[in-house]
């Protein structure tokens, strides 16, 4: 069975990628976390390094932006008997791209500083047939990257044209996504760069009037790339300049437009808002010790009242022996002895049968010589 021709590889792969065809050829790659070197079959269209497994596979499985590159050194010089070895100095990452062929090392080393610098390097080390389809190759190149080489921009709204721009009207209300922050590109760009967990894609303002602007940071095998779209805000929507410009209605479907592009790999930036899981206690105040056990109120102390008698009053005589007098107990005196209460009661009663002996043996005496003396002696005792 036989493969697919070549020439028709070559067109579907230029359909793919929709950029021209300015250098081709085998070559080795290696990253830096990498040992060894990999055989790719590598294309140069524009200033992008296509890379595929063979020269009959459709679709690459990787790709360089070479315009993200900041330097290129050759770590083995230009010999006929060496490979020529040269690192690409990216963003994130170092990359070694290796060629046996020391005359194809030459040859991809123009090619690349040509695309990338925009002019063709001072120190050559090629044919002069080399030479002129190497200045083609810039003619092209600049041609694609300047304004007329890029398709025609959408036309501009009437307030960009004129010297002082009305701002819209204030009934017209526009619908913002979520993805939507006033910041500027380096802004933007910084936001994405330190937080990649939140996501690759913000909407902001540009920086004309009235226009929008979409900042877009990928992830790829070489690295991370970011690169910056225009939206321009017309009456019939909103336009997406692109190679073939796009209308859509809304500023969500410019954000829905570029999720459908990117096959959902990058997700708009959105902040995250974190919450609490623990309930910690509060404090306790400085003035309460909650180690203690409380402490009991004191205890009102009154010290006892003396009672001043000015006269002391008779004992009232009472038909009992055994009766007595109480002295008043003064309700405040709560702290008297009761072994002194009991001494002067019984001295009080002792008082009180004493004087109860003498008044009944001084009434008996009294009866005796009455009974002698008296005129009933004479004639004796009748009752």
């Amino acid at each position: 069975m036989f493969g697919t021709p070549r020439v028709v590889v070559h067109k579907r792969r230029a359909t793919i990628t929709a950029l021209p065809l300015y250098y081709f050829g085998t070559l080795l790659k290696k990253q830096s976390n990498e040992r060894d070197f990999r055989k790719y079959y590598a294309e140069l269209r524009g200033a992008t390094l296509f890379l595929y497994t063979d020269d009959k596979h459709e679709t690459y499985t990787e790709k360089l932006d070479l315009e993200q590159m900041k330097s290129m050194t050759l770590d083995a010089p230009y010999q006929k008997k060496m490979p020529t070895i040269f690192t690409l100095s990216m963003q994130k990452e170092d990359v070694q791209l290796k060629m046996e062929n020391p005359d194809k090392g030459e040859e991809w080393r123009c090619y690349i500083l040509t695309v990338v610098r925009k002019e063709i390097p001072c120190q050559l080390q090629l044919l002069p047939g080399q030479v002129s389809q190497l200045q083609d190759v810039l003619s092209e190149e600049r041609n694609r990257n300047s304004l007329s080489g890029r398709p025609a921009l959408p036309p501009r709204p009437p307030f960009l044209s004129q010297a002082s721009a009305s701002p819209p009207p204030e009934d017209k209300i526009i619908e913002k996504p979520k993805c939507f922050f006033n910041v500027s590109r380096k802004e933007a760009e910084k936001m994405l760069e330190d937080n990649p967990q939140h996501g690759g894609l913000i909407l902001r303002p540009s920086a004309l009037t009235n226009n929008y602007a979409l900042t877009l940071r990928q992830l790829k095998n070489s690295g991370s790339v970011t690169k910056n779209y225009r939206v321009t805000s017309t009456n019939s929507g909103f336009v997406i300049e692109v190679e073939t410009p796009v209308t859509v209605s809304s500023l969500n479907d410019v954000v829905k437009y570029f999720l459908d592009k990117t096959e959902y790999r990058v997700q708009p930036y959105t902040k995250t808002h974190f919450y609490d899981l623990r309930i910690e206690p509060s404090p306790a105040p400085e003035c309460v010790n909650i180690d203690s056990a409380p402490k009991p109120l004191p205890r009102l102390q009154v010290a006892p009242m003396k009672r001043s008698q000015t006269h002391e009053e008779p004992l009232s005589h009472s038909t009992k022996d055994d009766a007595y007098v109480v002295p008043d107990v003064i309700p405040d005196v709560q702290d008297l002895k009761i072994a002194q209460l009991n001494g002067e009661l019984k001295e009080v009663v002792k008082l009180r049968r004493e004087n109860t002996y003498v008044l009944n043996n001084e009434d008996k005496g009294t009866v005796k010589k009455e009974k002698t003396t008296g005129p009933a002696a004479s004639v004796g005792w009748s009752n």
